[in-house]
């Protein structure tokens, strides 16, 4: 079963992931988080604490990949929660070396670490944000970044089981099959 949670920044959207996952659990295995945000000073290195914070004491093994999802292996496990897609796009489509990547090239690395992850889990939780909400003028790699994001948000919500779009903190679920 795939779960795919989106929203804007600051939505509530992880929080909502980790209440869900938790929700669902039986609790005899152990749930995975694959973090993706490459730890930086300031905003983002603030950011992760915060996550670290709200999950401390909940159970949660942390693992983390930043790219390539398609060599992380996964135990045995009762769920895996990927936090986050949007930085798994930045990722694979700005090279550590400067470099850009096709975003082709960086779609099908997403996909196909999605698709393992799926493969070692019976609940894979996706949490995705919206970020093609504006049109200020954006640079091209900027751009490149938005289309290639929303191509994998499409594709995704496509094929997940439920979907659900956090405003404000509020779940709105848009499809369930």
């Amino acid at each position: 079963m795939i779960y795919l949670i989106t929203g804007g920044s600051g939505s509530g959207k992880s929080d909502y992931a980790e209440q869900l996952i938790l929700s669902v659990s039986s609790g005899e295995k152990p749930i995975y988080y694959v973090a993706t945000m490459i730890p930086s000073e300031g905003e983002t290195e603030e950011k992760i604490i915060r996550h670290q914070r709200r999950r401390s004491g909940k159970g949660f093994v942390t693992l983390e990949c930043y790219r390539d999802l398609k060599g992380l292996t996964v135990p045995d496990n009762d769920g895996i929660l990927l936090e986050c897609v949007t930085n798994l796009a930045a990722n694979e489509l700005f090279r550590e070396d400067g470099m850009v990547a096709e975003e082709e090239e960086a779609a099908s690395k997403i996909f196909a670490g999605i698709d393992h992850l799926a493969e070692q889990t019976h609940r894979l939780f996706l949490v995705t944000g919206e970020v093609g909400g504006d049109d200020r003028g954006y640079s091209k790699e900027t751009n490149m970044y938005r289309a290639l994001l929303g191509r994998i948000n499409c594709t995704l919500a496509a094929r997940a089981d439920k979907v659900t779009e956090v405003v404000c903190g509020i779940p709105r679920i848009l499809r369930k099959k």
